[in-house]
């Protein structure tokens, strides 16, 4: 589809069963994650409870790419998203979605010539483990040296592996982007969220915060956003859901609430001038979709007016700058490359998810009618530029 190698911006594996436990101090063990049998099932028990943010964590069969893209499209006559799922298949039958040599050849076949991988399971754990810092801090070191082990945090130049920061220890999350820094790193990690604390959250822009981001501004590493389970339970909970986030079985009041992480995270991030006191920091947001962002410039552009002398820059020309997108195949993508441009706007796919692209590059459908050059950057130079350090 494409006459030049793509750059995916949204690529995921399967995380192995020990992703968590191969480098973690086994005395963590019963406050971490650990396996157990239930009723006949591989549970993941994480913090002593069983996680439901992934139905089926051992992956031991997964759905095919692309099966639910009908039902995302909101296309009639899709049915119930169960029954969309389709046949899964034996992950034994897939190797490149948990071998890297593997993936790169399928990316060979793909016409991708490089992607950022990101995690399946990974951005549902922070949740369950924040109340034990210790445990959340062990867990996640771990989960990054694994990474390190089984995908590489920047492999031939071509897979960029993103490790997995927490800002719940701001010490720790210098120490693991020190990591990530002498390990080559193009991008690191994050959810969409609040940080907790044992006496309030903060927002992740909070000056308690600033040795982080003081350290990746001098690093020139891109900051991806990915969504997850962002600890929205007590709003939730407050419209009489259960707060429990399970991937796929999202009820239909939870579908039409307003609230976003990604925009209040970014929302946060803008308020406290995080662009202003690092001025070379970029975030990408992805899988979070951009259906938030019009509403987000909007109240931007009204702010700076409406509380005069909060801000030396304008928060709206400051999120052009600082920030990149990667909508769902399935939103109005041209409308958002008319809002930011199609240079802070990035071509993902989220394969092999089943609610992803089958074609990775099929998502050019999506941009039809833009010039070359745009196509150009969209599939492919915006996200190569992202994961290359920028110097101060």
């Amino acid at each position: 589809m494409l006459d030049f190698p793509a750059f995916d911006a949204d690529n995921h594996y399967y995380e192995a069963l020990d992703a968590f436990t191969r480098h973690l101090d086994p005395a963590m063990k019963k406050r971490t994650m650990q396996w157990a049998e239930i009723e006949g099932k591989q549970r993941l028990l994480v913090g002593g409870q069983i996680n439901r943010f992934i139905p089926n964590p051992t992956f031991e069969s997964v759905s095919k790419p692309g099966a639910l893209a009908d039902f995302f499209r909101a296309k009639a006559g899709v049915g119930d998203m169960r029954a969309a799922f389709g046949e899964l298949e034996p992950i034994t039958d897939r190797p490149e979605y948990r071998d890297r040599d593997a993936r790169l050849r399928l990316m060979d076949e793909q016409g991708l010539e490089a992607c950022i991988m990101l995690p399946t399971l990974g951005v549902g754990m922070e949740t369950a483990l924040e109340h034990d810092r210790e445990a959340l801090l062990a867990a996640f070191r771990a989960f990054n040296r694994w990474l390190e082990d089984d995908w590489g945090l920047n492999y031939q130049g071509r897979i960029y592996a993103a490790p997995y920061i927490t800002l719940v220890d701001v010490d720790w999350a210098v120490e693991e982007l020190d990591y990530a820094i002498d390990h080559d790193a193009g991008v690191v990690l994050m959810r969409p969220g609040s940080v907790y604390g044992p006496e309030r959250r903060r927002p992740p822009g909070d000056p308690a915060h600033d040795a982080f981001w003081a350290r990746l501004n001098e690093a020139g590493i891109t900051l991806a956003i990915h969504g997850g389970d962002s600890s929205y339970a007590p709003y939730e909970q407050l419209w009489g859901l259960s707060g429990e986030t399970e991937s796929f079985r999202i009820p239909p009041l939870k579908r039409l609430l307003s609230a976003s992480p990604i925009h209040d995270t970014m929302a946060s991030l803008m308020a406290d001038r995080l662009f202003e006191r690092f001025p070379n920091l970029r975030v990408a947001t992805i899988e979070t979709g951009s259906g938030w962002v019009a509403p987000l410039l909007k109240r931007l552009r009204s702010v700076k007016v409406q509380v005069p002398g909060v801000f030396d820059a304008d928060p709206y020309e400051l999120f052009l700058e600082h920030v990149w997108v990667s909508p769902f195949f399935e939103d109005n993508v041209l409308a958002l490359v008319e809002r930011v441009g199609a240079e802070h706007v990035l071509f993902g796919s989220d394969y092999p998810h089943a609610e992803g692209l089958a074609e990775p590059t099929s998502f050019v459908k999506e941009i039809d009618g833009l010039s070359d050059s745009d196509v150009h950057k969209i599939m492919h130079d915006n996200a190569r530029a992202l994961v290359t350090p920028r110097p101060v």
